[in-house]
């Protein structure tokens, strides 16, 4: 036993050496967290797993301000020092800090919501070093919390109070070799149950055509032998024509998990339309607590599902539990960390500052903001764990295809009384939204359709707050922007809102291909691969200096659009503009702004594959116009009818009857 210095009572916590853990059985402790390291070694993810910054701490002065200080050299991990998915080898006189996204402890989460009000750090090594052990609080700054000198082979616990955690801060350790070097055998956090059971889980996929990342995802599940433990079906719902099944390897993975994998072939209903049939199916089967909702294209980190998993085991009430979203192009990035929803605008979001933290330029311990706990209103379903008792309260999936159907599920989990909470720990790689722009393709449809019906079902505000105004800004952009396509979608969507909900499950599998048939009567919904597609660009009379267009500022931008807007619906285009492209712009310079000023313009699309041709049309955009003021003026006027018949058919329209009308609807022919 080592006494704690330098804390105070309400703080203190015990390091007690022990040969096989007799604290964990007394204390009915639980495992919640191990600590892991990358599966395959990659580079890329190590600093998600071991902090870069070894020999920085962020710590307080005497202000109270957080300072960033040296506390020892620092050495970067060397990949064949992972001995496995949970040892690791440090070299003589080399510090290695767990003070990382994966591995360190996010305390304040478990104090908020759950019935943890301790947690024990239980550490196996071997060989000659110390063992220290770091809290930090809301504002990210450091504190040294105990230390141990270790040799031989070693086997510590820490008791960790969870008081200090009311808005925020980890716990982590650091180890420091001696002059043999050590190796950390294991490691991992443990929390009182209370005596509440294990949980099961039933992971849901659907997917489209993404049939080798299917596969991957499977083939990563099989693997861990922990989630299969709890794992109680993995559901794989296949709406594409490239089946999961005929991909090579499939037969000799479904071999190895038998009755816990299942495939099921429907015909496409959207991502909404495959998660209803993962939650359906959860609730028919009843061999489970949760379904995890998992997106088809990415790599996961299977030990988050556990974490995921004993989290909603213990937490106060029935909670959703989502994980963030790591790039897959660029893995050390965090792309989303907690989500939530602008009431006013009826809008979705990160949370301000926390978007595109890379962790292998600025570690877990540098970074105050990611030390505060951030409660989010929804989380994405690329992973996002619903307990059973959630869906059979609230229902299903709303029938929308694609987009807000994650947002508004927790929105009404959360006014039954159920919330969401984003777990630090659990996370997916996803290919980030920088790499795409559905706004301007046939999903413009779904965004303008279904925020509009989530507004009417959740906005607390009359008429919506700012929906409209955001809605026709969107319009008007699109238009003088000579963003044909997307702007005919969007007035579609109007017009599908005006009709009610009475046909919503009826237009899940037929809107999509309209939507992708009517492209073809748009230039700029058509993409060419080939860059010599087009005509050089030309333009008679060019610009007399370099044009370097901005965003107009907010007193110039009403009558900005004013002029604009009559130039776009009445103006004659000029004749080289009708031959050659009058300029070629990069994806990331085709704001509208930039675009407003042009008569055409051959514009990339947003993954560099290709370009397409905008080329401005004065009566195209005068008839557009005209019809999105009539349909915004229309619901306006109907706006409170329109809400009451979407508030009114929530409970039919996403319950298991009218779901499984809709599944059997869209079964494939035999």
């Amino acid at each position: 036993m080592t006494a704690t210095t330098n804390e105070s009572q309400e703080t203190a916590m015990t390091a007690t050496t022990v040969a096989d853990s007799p604290a964990s059985t007394e204390q009915n402790l639980r495992i919640v967290q191990r600590v892991v390291f990358p599966a395959n070694r990659d580079l890329d993810t190590l600093p998600l797993y071991v902090d870069p910054d070894t020999n920085k701490v962020r710590k307080q002065d005497d202000n109270g301000t957080a300072v960033v200080q040296a506390v020892g050299m620092a050495r970067k991990l060397h990949p064949e020092d992972i001995l496995d998915r949970g040892s690791v080898q440090v070299r003589r006189g080399e510090r290695l800090s767990f003070g990382s996204y994966f591995n360190a402890f996010p305390a304040s989460y478990w104090r908020k919501w759950t019935i943890a009000t301790k947690t024990v750090l239980h550490i196996e090594t071997e060989g000659e070093g110390t063992v220290i052990v770091y809290r930090s609080n809301a504002r990210g700054a450091s504190q040294r919390v105990d230390s141990i000198l270790v040799e031989g082979t070693a086997s510590n616990e820490f008791e960790l109070t969870l008081a200090p955690f009311g808005d925020g801060g980890w716990y982590w350790f650091d180890l420091i070799a001696g002059g043999d070097g050590m190796t950390l055998k294991s490691a991992h956090w443990a929390v009182p149950d209370e005596g509440r059971p294990q949980g099961k889980v039933t992971l849901g996929v659907t997917t489209f055509n993404r049939a080798d990342y299917c596969l991957e995802t499977i083939k990563s599940i099989d693997a861990d032998s922990g989630l299969r433990e709890i794992l109680a079906e993995l559901i794989i719902v296949d709406q594409g024509n490239k089946k999961v099944a005929d991909e090579d390897g499939f037969d000799a993975v479904a071999a190895s998990m038998g009755e816990q994998l299942r495939i099921i072939n429907q015909g496409n209903l959207g991502g909404s339309g495959g998660f209803a049939r993962n939650m359906y199916e959860m609730l028919v089967s009843d061999k489970s607590d949760y379904v995890m909702l998992l997106d088809d294209d990415i790599e996961l980190e299977t030990e988050g599902v556990l974490r995921a998993v004993a989290f909603a085991d213990l937490c106060r009430k029935p909670t959703i539990v989502g994980g963030h979203m790591f790039d897959m192009y660029n893995k050390s990035v965090l792309h989303a960390y907690a989500e939530v929803v602008n009431f006013y605008r009826f809008l979705w979001g990160p949370v301000e500052g926390l978007g595109n933290h890379d962790f292998s330029a600025e570690g877990l311990r540098s970074t105050p903001l990611l030390h505060r706990r951030w409660d989010a209103d929804y989380n994405g379903w690329w992973m996002c764990l619903i307990p059973k008792t959630v869906v059979e309260n609230i229902g299903l999936s709303l029938p929308v295809f694609i987009k807000w159907d994650d947002a508004e599920y927790s929105l009404r989990a959360r006014a039954a009384g159920f919330p969401t909470v984003t777990l630090p720990g659990a996370a997916v790689w996803h290919v980030s939204w920088a790499d795409k722009d559905d706004s301007v393709d046939w999903q413009a449809y779904y965004h303008e359709r279904n925020r509009l019906i989530a507004t009417l079902l959740h906005s607390p505000f009359p008429k919506g707050g700012r929906i409209f105004r955001e809605s026709l800004n969107t319009d008007i952009k699109h238009l003088v922007s000579m963003q044909y396509y997307p702007e005919q979608a969007r007035v579609m969507a109007l017009r599908d809102v005006l009709e009610g909900p009475g046909k919503l499950h009826e237009q899940l599998p037929t809107t999509m291909p309209k939507l992708r048939a009517m492209r073809e009567e748009f230039v700029d919904s058509q993409v060419k691969t080939d860059p010599g597609a087009f005509p050089e660009s030309f333009r008679k009379r060019p610009p007399k200096k370099p044009q370097t267009y901005k965003q107009p500022g907010a007193l110039g931008l009403l009558p900005w659009a004013v002029k604009t807007v009559l130039k776009q619906t009445l103006a004659p285009v000029r004749d080289s503009a009708k031959t050659n492209p009058e300029a070629h712009v990069a994806h990331q310079d085709g704001k509208w702004w930039s675009l407003a000023h042009l008569d055409s313009a051959v514009v990339s699309n947003a993954d560099g594959t290709g370009a397409s041709w905008y080329q401005r049309d004065p009566k195209l955009a005068r008839r557009l116009l005209v019809e999105t003021a009539q349909l915004h003026a229309q619901l306006f006027s109907n706006w409170e009818t329109l809400r009451a018949q979407y508030r009114e058919a929530l409970p039919q329209i996403t319950s298991m009857e009218s779901w499984r009308e809709t599944f059997d609807a869209s079964e494939p022919k035999k």
